[in-house]
């Protein structure tokens, strides 16, 4: 599978907490900031990976991390994976923030949110399509 970028994903028990210790006791830059309320969260470089830490809580009976893993062609991704026999926890939809997401698990449980960045989305730095890629180089950025 083609992984451009990655991030972990928490869901903390308190969100202002959370975001406060990775922010000011940390001091991590933010990359980003995204949704409101319980949905709201934040997005913090960590060296060479980015650490996600989103509202809502973990689910009961879940662990409150998750990995997000950027792929270059979510059909290529999902037909991989079914040649793997892995199967698919959610097929993949467009969700209303604009990313294709489907999502796998571990074994353990570890939700892994699949995600294409659609050509058309502000995320996506580069635009050119795969299909004109004739110098090797990744036809978009990492977000």
């Amino acid at each position: 599978m083609d992984i451009l970028s990655s991030r972990t994903i928490l869901h903390p028990v308190d969100l202002d907490r959370t975001l406060a210790f990775y922010r000011d006791d940390l001091g991590l830059a933010v990359a980003r900031e995204f949704g409101e309320g319980d949905h709201s969260g934040v997005v913090f470089f960590a060296g060479g990976g980015l650490i996600e830490v989103v509202g809502s809580g973990p689910q009961p009976g879940r662990p409150g991390v998750a990995l997000w893993l950027q792929v270059r062609s979510m059909d290529a991704a999902v037909a991989e994976l079914d040649g793997r026999g892995i199967a698919l926890v959610r097929r993949p939809v467009l969700e209303p923030w604009g990313l294709v997401e489907a999502w796998i698990e571990d074994p353990d449980g570890v939700r892994i949110h699949l995600v294409e960045v659609p050509v058309d989305h502000p995320l996506r730095r580069d635009v050119r399509p795969a299909a004109n890629l004739t110098d090797g180089e990744p036809d978009e950025d990492p977000v």
